[in-house]
């Protein structure tokens, strides 16, 4: 897979006024509506979206081994370590304050399609107008601000309540706006989840230290 952006072209039938850079076939694929699901993932408006966002192959800046996940939050990215040297580079979202932020090593240990959500208790104790009335949980969904995926991580066999997860706001990709869990485009995070394994270790830089 290399969703580069060198596969955008301007289109010349068009007048001058009207040329554009349009996404390559590959990029609307990726970012298409997601068939299958018991509910709907439509397509990302490409045209609404920093293309530096986009899921690319690149060249593995982590230095880590195959099969790990490095979450670079002053970058606003993800990269899962792929062999040959290579990695897959997914946009994310993360904590809109740094204090927010998971850093340090952590493991996948539990998986889930159209999980659940309930705000933490830090997260009612810090908005109570706004995460108060969910503090019974919302069930998955279309309305879920997990979305279709969420890869949950451990550290030490407990919870660290903070996730790898899809949106509802896919305009917030590679910005800094969550309560501290790394969100992606959902058609991302239905990617990367079918291509790790529980066990996946997972490692987020802090804020400050970047390899992109």
């Amino acid at each position: 897979m290399s969703a580069t952006l060198a596969g955008c072209v301007a289109d010349q039938s068009d007048g001058p006024a009207a040329q554009m850079r349009r996404p390559a076939a590959d990029l609307v694929t990726h970012y298409g509506p997601v068939e299958g699901e018991p509910f709907p993932v439509p397509g990302i408006d490409l045209a609404t979206v920093d293309p530096g966002v986009l899921r690319r192959e690149v060249a593995d800046p982590t230095g880590e081994r195959t099969g790990t996940i490095v979450v670079d939050a002053t970058a606003r990215y993800a990269f899962l370590v792929l062999e040959g040297g290579r990695a897959l580079r997914y946009g994310v979202g993360v904590g809109r304050e740094a204090a927010f932020n998971f850093v340090g090593e952590a493991t996948i240990a539990r998986k889930a399609e159209w999980p659940g959500w309930r705000p933490t208790p830090a997260m009612i104790e810090r908005e109570p107008d706004r995460y108060g009335p969910l503090a019974d949980g919302l069930p998955g969904g279309p309305q879920n601000p997990l979305g279709p995926r969420a890869l949950y991580l451990y550290r030490d066999g407990r919870d660290t309540y903070y996730r790898l997860h899809g949106t509802v706001e896919p305009r917030t990709i590679g910005t800094t706006v969550s309560s501290g869990c790394i969100r992606l485009f959902n058609q991302d995070i239905i990617d990367l989840y079918r291509r790790v394994p529980v066990g996946t270790r997972v490692v987020v830089l802090p804020v400050g230290e970047s390899v992109a």
